[in-house]
């Protein structure tokens, strides 16, 4: 009779689970009071009682819980304390930019967007996680990863950056001292060459027109940083590049400004890392992409030219 009696305080079930947020250093009450404005439980006083006869009031973990509406206790119990919480898992692609991370960030975690840009140029916390560059471009793992519910921007971003450093090959610096470069550098390479990239198996050929085109002093002339520069003017890529976008002036623009953009264009994989620092032995200065994503090389302007037409001819 008291077991059946007891049960009624218990809400009655239901087959669509509440989403009950538990904050972090929620105490025992605090998530009874939870519980209870999100209609699992009935009465918080129970719920106290049998979280202290169940062991006393050990310490819940927080997190985002999903619990149907008259749930055990018990298992309410069980779960706070193991922390079974909801997970919520941010993305960031291959060669994606901060602003694919801050909307993978804004839709899952709920952190507005411009919290996510503002953690990500915060000189002091970068300086800290070991970034060099102006921003935390490029020095973002592209990987998935799953969040509570509770993180801040800040923890988003160093949680990318930890992630970037942990995977970093010990010999990429080396090998980049002995090619003149250092990591901010390699990152921007290989960012373009990531983008440029539609077939992955062309990253190597990619990396060797850049780097022969640096070593000639020529411009680097990479659609992609174009596109960055829109991107960070407008939020967004153009659908196409005409003419006159060749022009446009940013200091990301390739095509105006000589040597490298002033940071990384997106996050590359480890692949195109790689890629930078052992590119194809080859004398190519120029690529064009067909629509098949498969790139046609040249050494000289003519050679070039004469791909254009070709791929425009299949088009």
């Amino acid at each position: 009779m008291v077991l059946a009696s007891l049960s009624l305080l218990a809400c009655s079930s239901s087959n669509t689970p509440e989403r009950v947020p538990i904050p972090p250093g929620s105490s025992i009450r605090a998530a009874a009071e939870s519980l209870s404005a999100h209609h699992v439980i009935r009465s918080t006083t129970w719920f106290r009682l049998r979280a202290k006869l169940s062991g006393g009031n050990r310490t819940i973990k927080a997190g985002i819980y999903r619990f149907n509406r008259g749930t055990a206790i018990g298992t309410i119990l069980t779960r706070l304390r193991a922390g079974d919480a909801e997970h919520l898992r941010v993305t960031l692609p291959v060669g994606g930019t901060l602003f694919d991370l801050a909307r993978s960030v804004s839709s899952t975690l709920m952190i507005p967007e411009d919290s996510l840009f503002a953690a990500a140029g915060d000189s002091t916390a970068l300086r800290h996680l070991g970034v060099t560059g102006l921003t935390a471009e490029g020095w973002l793992l592209p990987e998935s990863f799953d969040f509570g519910g509770f993180d801040a921007a800040r923890d988003v971003i160093a949680r990318f950056v930890t992630a970037r450093q942990q995977a970093w090959d010990s010999t990429w610096d080396r090998r980049a001292a002995a090619q003149h470069l250092d990591r901010e550098s390699l990152l921007e390479l290989a960012s373009i060459v990531e983008a440029e990239a539609k077939d992955p198996a062309e990253r190597p050929l990619i990396a060797a027109v850049y780097r022969n085109r640096l070593k000639a002093g020529m411009l680097l002339q990479a659609d992609p940083t174009i596109q960055y520069g829109y991107l960070l003017r407008d939020g967004e890529r153009k659908p196409r590049l005409y003419n006159k976008d060749y022009l446009f002036e940013s200091p990301w623009n390739t095509y105006r400004h000589a040597g490298l953009p002033p940071g990384p264009i997106g996050n590359p994989s480890r692949e195109a890392i790689e890629a930078v620092l052992a590119p194809a032995k080859v004398p190519y200065l120029y690529f064009v992409a067909g629509s098949d994503g498969k790139s046609l090389f040249a050494t000289t302007l003519a050679e070039h030219q004469r791909n254009i037409s070709k791929i425009r001819r299949n088009r």
